[in-house]
């Protein structure tokens, strides 16, 4: 019997689902089952081997998964709920298949969504949901994470075209993309392009020798005098609002994907303890085993709490980035605290790919960074509560 076969929702302490409706528990259930069916069995391999899993793209976009919160163009039209129980269930998988659901989602379709012209939207969204089109979204710089107005990345006009050079990295799915949403300098300030991936100029490189989210891609972009026309330009994106409310419809996704790493880590760690004998009794008959998972049940029950929370608001159209701030800050810092507690259950066969707090571990590093640190999001909060800014 695996870890797997007895995994359970131990870790539902409030009866959650008297919070859900019908259809948000059929959504969650639907993706549930697939990553029962299609990731658990492989994600061990998959992480080992640094692969990412192109195959399984046909069936998320079946779920409904690509833009699912997005309406029209082909896209699922689904509530900021049950997209973010989406990414709890895929993420209980692994981080790195929520990403590719962000990334493609909450970026490079969002972008184009909510700043692109009807005849842009027209022609990328419908083969993006149907998961036919890829794509990236170039933001991150070498040397402007956290600082993205210090952009070197610049769009120069010349004639009707624009031309672009510069240097992206942590761009996830560069290497399977078609299409690229890029943000530049430009002498109008931040602007974002749509840059078909097989322009002349554009080169992508694969990020290796990864530690973590080892089942994800993550790449660098290297432009170097890509011409585009006019029509490439995203009419509706001016200054750094274009993509930061991409990276807040992010930032909500992983305020309920985080949890989902938490419940599989306490999950996992659950089982192993009744089934390991330490001293002829189960380890979860021990105080300080059952100290463990309690604190970590009590913590993925308040997080999900306040995902859901977040949801209900983001679908009343309430939501403001502090919020969405408090979520991402908080969720991800409880949910890697959690998958490290997990880890120490399983002693010493809690460092090999049999089990999945590690990998967790590993992977929340990279969520806790992007979409903004836990320093930036802390000053976000700061500002929101003091009136003064301190990021300078």
């Amino acid at each position: 019997m695996s870890e797997n076969d007895l995994i359970t929702d131990n870790s539902d302490l409030i009866e959650l689902d008297f919070l859900l409706t019908p259809d948000e528990i059929a959504l969650r259930d639907s993706v549930r089952s697939f990553v029962d069916a299609e990731i658990r069995p492989n994600i061990a391999g998959w992480f080992e081997k640094a692969q990412f899993p192109v195959e399984l793209i046909p069936e998320m976009a079946k779920l409904g998964l690509l833009g699912m919160h997005l309406t029209g163009y082909g896209c699922p039209g689904k509530s900021s709920v049950q997209y973010g129980l989406a990414a709890l269930e895929l993420e209980a998988g692994d981080s790195g298949l929520r990403t590719f659901v962000s990334v493609q989602g909450s970026l490079a379709m969002a972008a184009i969504y909510k700043h692109g012209s009807e005849e842009q939207k027209s022609e990328w969204l419908p083969g993006m949901a149907a998961g036919t089109t890829i794509g990236c979204f170039g933001l991150t710089e070498p040397d402007s994470g956290s600082d993205p107005a210090s952009m070197k990345t610049f769009a120069r006009r010349d004639g009707d075209d624009w031309v672009i050079s510069g240097h992206k990295r942590w761009i996830g799915l560069g290497t399977i993309a078609q299409v690229a949403i890029v943000w530049a300098m430009t002498d109008e300030g931040v602007r974002g392009f749509i840059v078909p991936t097989n322009a002349r100029g554009f080169e992508v490189q694969l990020i290796e020798q990864k530690l973590s989210m080892r089942a994800s891609i993550q790449t660098e972009l290297i432009l170097s005098d890509v011409r585009l026309p006019s029509t490439a330009l995203l009419p509706k994106a001016t200054g750094l609002r274009g993509p930061f409310e991409c990276l807040n419809e992010a930032r909500y996704g992983i305020a309920w994907g985080v949890m989902g790493a938490a419940r599989d880590s306490f999950e996992s760690a659950l089982a192993y303890s009744k089934t390991r004998t330490p001293f002829d009794r189960p380890l979860a008959g021990f105080q300080l085993t059952q100290q463990k998972l309690v604190d970590m049940a009590v913590e993925i029950n308040k997080g999900t709490l306040l995902a859901l929370h977040l949801g209900r608001l983001k679908d009343a159209g309430r939501l403001q980035p502090h919020q969405i701030s408090l979520g991402k800050l908080s969720n991800t810092r409880e949910a890697i605290k959690i998958a490290r507690e997990a880890r120490t259950i399983l002693g010493g066969n809690g460092i090999t790919l049999d089990h999945s707090p590690l990998r967790h571990a590993n992977n929340l590093e990279s969520v806790r960074t992007y979409e903004g640190t836990d320093e930036i999001h802390t000053l976000v909060l700061g500002q929101h509560i003091t009136g003064i800014s301190a990021f300078r």
